[in-house]
């Protein structure tokens, strides 16, 4: 419920924002150490960034955009820095990568090999985002990085 006086929505200071926090930023973590720094079986930068720009055909900036915010994103989510912001910047992503490369493969992911290596449906990205969309309303909850920076801080105009 947003504040009256402020036009503000309250951040809460409960633990289930912490575990939503951690769980969405450690689950986005890799695949975005799997882009930038070719960890976990991954392409790493260069390969990444040919694949967005001439595969997806995304431009660069979005793509080096994608990769920064998996990869860096994910440790200030984890950290609760910005949480409400870089909440509502996953849920850009992966509207983003269900448009782009889950849509047209169905909901469900690939348990059984039906689809071409390496497509998945959107259900995923739809767990991704419900994350996301609980982060930006609740924000970062209980030991969140914003909560010490100030009590104008702990608060997010939604």
């Amino acid at each position: 419920m947003l504040n009256k006086n402020t036009k503000k929505l309250p951040a809460s200071d409960n633990y289930a924002p912490l575990i939503l926090r951690l769980t969405l930023g450690l689950i986005l973590w890799p695949h975005g150490a799997q882009k930038l720094l070719g960890s976990f079986n991954g392409h790493g930068f260069e390969r990444t960034m040919h694949y967005f720009t001439e595969t997806v055909h995304l431009p660069a900036l979005i793509g080096f955009l994608v990769i920064m915010m998996e990869f860096f994103g994910s440790i200030a989510i984890v950290l609760g820095l910005a949480t409400r912001i870089l909440s509502g910047v996953t849920i850009l992503l992966f509207t983003g990568i269900t448009i782009t490369h889950h849509w047209h493969a169905g909901f469900f992911m690939d348990w059984f090999g039906t689809n071409p290596p390496g497509f998945e449906g959107f259900e995923f990205d739809l767990l991704m985002m419900g994350m996301a969309l609980s982060l930006v309303i609740s924000g970062g909850g209980k030991y969140a990085a914003d909560h010490f920076f100030g009590k104008r801080n702990t608060k997010s105009t939604l």
